[in-house]
């Protein structure tokens, strides 16, 4: 039925049809439909960040980043989902198109730039939601922010966000918000984490409860960065990291309609190069702190991959949109035989 249901959005842009999805996925679980048409994904639920996840599949940032469909989207089975990325203020995003397909490689590209509504909207739809698992938001820089200034802005959403969060992620690598990526790196990195971590203890006295903080890395490092990274993820003792956004790289993509588009790719061609981030990464922390792998899990397989590489939990997006919900139990599998394997 979803193959059915694709052809039909696929026929429509790339951004429409994500807000027809959002909405028929909403008014699915509004209708009780969900169960008769979305096969259950079995429970068997494994800690990580100090959190209770049902299983051990989420949805990635980005699919609803206004806290919209919790609902509709939990009605689907994910052990979790990530909400945003969200900013302080509402802002439009990049100039449109700025959603493009390539169904020839299974991936798509995306220059949104944090398109929100801002926290506060974000945080009322949250309170008002029934959804009872792991939400995780992602908070970013709105994008006149200027880098030097980026800390106020993770500051503010981290206090708005903290009472209604399982766990809060930070956006340091998204490709499409100008200078954002050079948060991961040096001094800038070091300033930032230890203002999080601070204001972590303040608001874990605040509200009696310790949220995690994971943070949400590129693919497009080398080794060396990718150890440097994950010194200071230790060092200041961060709850978690969130292995990879979408990528610049268009080496698996070239020569195809829309491939020289502006913006991250992800799906398919991401898989391999997640993993290796992955992998290098895990080996890095030495099981300090746990990985959450995202980055072209598009079916069993490329799921225990990630599991293989060192991640605890995956996250889908472009492989929700290409293959539906029913990837969510086929990845939820793999995992389980991962663990027996």
């Amino acid at each position: 039925m979803y193959q059915l249901g694709r052809k039909l959005l696929f026929c429509l842009s790339a951004e429409n049809a994500h807000d027809v999805a959002l909405e028929m996925i909403g008014a699915g679980q509004r209708l009780g439909l969900t169960n008769t048409f979305v096969p259950s994904v079995p429970s068997r639920p494994r800690e990580v960040m100090g959190l209770t996840f049902e299983n051990p599949v989420g949805l990635a940032a980005g699919l609803d980043k206004n806290a919209d469909c919790i609902d509709g989207l939990g009605s689907l089975g994910f052990g979790h989902i990530e909400l945003g990325t969200v900013t302080p203020r509402p802002q439009p995003g990049n100039p449109k198109p700025r959603s493009f397909r390539i169904p020839e490689r299974q991936a798509l590209i995306n220059r949104m730039g944090f398109n929100n509504k801002g926290v506060d909207h974000l945080v009322e739809n949250v309170r008002k939601c029934h959804y009872k698992g792991i939400i995780g938001i992602n908070i970013g820089k709105n994008f006149d922010t200027p880098v030097e200034d980026a800390e106020s802005d993770y500051l503010m959403c981290l206090r708005k966000v903290y009472p209604h969060a399982s766990y809060i992620t930070v956006n340091l690598s998204s490709p499409n918000t100008p200078g954002l990526r050079k948060l991961q790196f040096g001094d800038a990195l070091k300033s930032l984490l230890d203002a999080l971590k601070k204001e972590q203890a303040l608001l874990t006295d605040k509200y009696g409860r310790r949220v995690p903080i994971a943070v949400k890395i590129a693919p497009d490092m080398n080794e060396v960065e990718i150890a440097e990274i994950a010194r200071e993820l230790v060092s200041y003792e961060m709850d978690g990291v969130i292995a990879t956004n979408t990528t610049l790289s268009r080496d698996a993509v070239q020569g195809l309609p829309n491939a020289d588009e502006q913006g991250g790719l992800s799906g398919a061609p991401l898989s391999d190069r997640s993993s290796e981030v992955i992998k290098l990464l895990s080996s890095e922390l030495s099981g300090k702190l746990p990985v959450i792998g995202v980055g072209g899990v598009m079916d069993a397989r490329t799921a225990a991959d990630k599991i293989r590489a060192g991640a605890s939990l995956v996250q889908l997006y472009s492989g929700f949109i290409y293959k539906g919900p029913s990837l969510i139990r086929e990845a939820a599998e793999a995992v389980y035989s991962c663990d027996h394997g």
